[in-house]
């Protein structure tokens, strides 16, 4: 006789498979991005896609978030499989000093260049922005500069570039108070320059990491991480030079990141943890779902990431890819990253 545990295993895969096969979506790769990897945690990953529909995909990696060996690994997926991962940044500020880097964002600009933004220092109240650049996808970096002071760049999710050519950077800080505010950076010249817009600065709401999506007629939708249970939302009417006021969505946030996408269809698409926040930080980030909307209020599940317990499957990254294929790359328990890519 099959055991109690075993048979709750082939319920919920039998549940998951029908959910994704009624909903339209299947799931047509999964992979973990790391063998062997030389580092014993990993985290915040991003990607993007280059030529040859290739992804780049990058996060942190360490002997443990915070610590001063975290450095910026960067591997390439293909047709061949998965790159061994490079180390392409750290935070050494000299023979002596050396700080953790954090959450590493990935773009690409209509020209071509790749920019490659991350964050070094001590914890996220007192690190600085800082972003390399790229001309041939990758294979080779800049220096690194330091963004200008007010200027973070991309916290966790990517910027977006709109059609006269404006990125629009999706930002956010954590202040020494315990405040957490969003806001949005915009470059009308290649990244070169950036201006900063707030967002509902006196919002009773704590944000921090927001995505961007697209709507006709100009209009924008950020959403973000919070501390109150809710992925909250703001909208903007301007194409993003101002925001209305921060307020909640249904969809459930146990503190965690989430990331979004507009698809080609205009489709919006969110990849989420669907539980409210618990006693620790790191509660609530065991499952992983994929929800859609046609207009950014009414969302739906189409997919099951993760169902489990108390592992950790977290801060999503998504894009589609011009061949129409949704990838997704999250978190795999703090061990390595996974990619997944969805068929509607």
């Amino acid at each position: 006789m099959m055991n109690k545990h075993f048979m709750a295993l082939i319920s919920f895969l039998f549940l998951a498979y029908s959910s994704q096969a009624q909903s339209g979506w299947t799931k047509v790769k999964e992979e973990l991005v790391f063998n062997n990897a030389p580092f014993k945690q990993c985290h915040a990953s991003t990607m993007v896609e280059i030529s040859g529909g290739r992804l780049l995909v990058s996060c942190f990696g360490g002997s443990a978030e915070s610590n001063p060996d975290v450095d910026i690994w960067l591997s390439t997926i293909d047709d061949n499989g998965v790159s061994e991962p490079v180390n392409v940044a750290n935070g050494i500020i000299n023979d002596s000093l050396r700080y953790p880097t954090w959450n590493p964002v990935l773009f690409q600009e209509k020209e071509g260049k790749v920019f490659l933004f991350y964050k070094v220092g001590p914890n996220p109240r007192e690190w600085w922005g800082m972003v390399k650049t790229s001309d041939d996808e990758g294979m080779t970096w800049s220096e690194a500069q330091k963004l200008p002071d007010g200027i973070l760049g991309p916290i966790k999710n990517k910027p977006v570039q709109l059609a006269d050519g404006t990125i629009l950077s999706p930002s956010s800080v954590e202040e020494s108070t315990e405040r957490w505010k969003v806001h949005i950076e915009k470059s009308s010249d290649g990244g070169q320059t950036w201006q900063y817009i707030p967002v509902d600065t006196n919002s009773e709401f704590d944000v921090i990491q927001p995505s961007i999506l697209f709507y006709p007629k100009n209009r924008l939708q950020i959403l973000c991480r919070s501390k109150q249970g809710n992925v909250i939302q703001a909208w903007s009417s301007d194409g993003g030079n101002s925001w209305g006021k921060l307020t909640k969505t249904k969809l459930l946030n146990p503190n965690s990141g989430t990331d979004a996408v507009t698809l080609k269809d205009g489709t919006q698409l969110i990849v989420y943890n669907p539980d409210v926040p618990g006693q620790d930080w790191f509660n609530g980030r065991s499952k992983l779902h994929v929800a859609v909307s046609t207009n950014g209020k009414k969302w739906r599940d189409v997919a099951v990431l993760e169902n489990g317990d108390k592992e950790e499957f977290s801060y999503p990254a998504v894009l589609q890819t011009r061949d129409g294929l949704v990838h997704i790359t999250y978190t795999y328990d703090r061990k390595n990253i996974k990619h997944v890519v969805l068929q509607q």
